[in-house]
């Protein structure tokens, strides 16, 4: 019963964080890529310097400054993985932003805010929905991770992390204590990438062709 309640805890984090690191790195990806200039260049330095630092590192630094907590973690998480998020989507709007709809847009007086939350956003919105799909078991791991180290979902709270680091102590013995979380966490991961690789399918022209 706890691996199946880990479950939902591992759902919980990873489609919270995926979720905040996709509105994050959507606004600041369109932002930087429909501005450009300055507001460009600062906003890609911050990308790129986000993206510089090890993740791990990272996220053992802000867990331990704000504390573990389920909550924390979602939060922790999902603000530390949004760079690539922004990437893709400034890639996608820079391609976009001169495309007739949107100078017929900007003719007609649409404001800039309009034009990226109406018109840019949802037609850059194919490959980040592919690489969130993709990122949702690489989050899980890193969930596990911190809980495995103390510096994620703290017990009683049932997470695949906590049940793993339990288990290390009876694992001549009762060696199924760690071994079924492990799995647990290999098949949901298993699950999302082919659920990923099924949305690139369908949604990435490139793969049809």
């Amino acid at each position: 019963s706890r691996i199946i309640y880990g479950t939902r805890i591992a759902l919980i984090v990873g489609l919270g964080a995926t979720s905040i690191a996709v509105t994050i790195g959507v606004l600041v990806g369109a932002t930087a890529g429909y501005f450009g200039g300055k507001v460009d260049f600062a906003l890609s330095r911050l990308i790129d310097t986000l993206m510089a630092f090890p993740l791990l590192a990272l996220l053992l630094t802000l867990s331990t400054v704000f504390g573990p907590s389920l909550r924390n973690v979602v939060i922790v998480i999902g603000c530390t993985v949004w760079a690539s998020y922004a990437r893709v989507v400034r890639a996608e709007v820079l391609s976009l932003r001169e495309r007739d709809f949107i100078l017929a847009a900007r003719a007609v007086g649409t404001t800039d805010r309009a034009i990226i939350t109406r018109h840019l956003i949802p037609n850059a919105l194919g490959p980040v929905i592919i690489l969130a799909s993709l990122a949702v078991g690489g989050i899980i791991i890193l969930e596990s991770a911190l809980s495995f180290l103390g510096l994620g979902v703290q017990r009683p709270t049932a997470s695949w992390g906590t049940m793993l680091s339990d288990g290390r102590d009876y694992l001549r013995n009762y060696p199924h204590i760690a071994i079924a979380p492990g799995i647990a966490i290999a098949l949901t991961v298993l699950a999302f990438n082919l659920v990923g690789d099924g949305l690139r399918d369908a949604l990435d022209p490139r793969q049809k062709s």
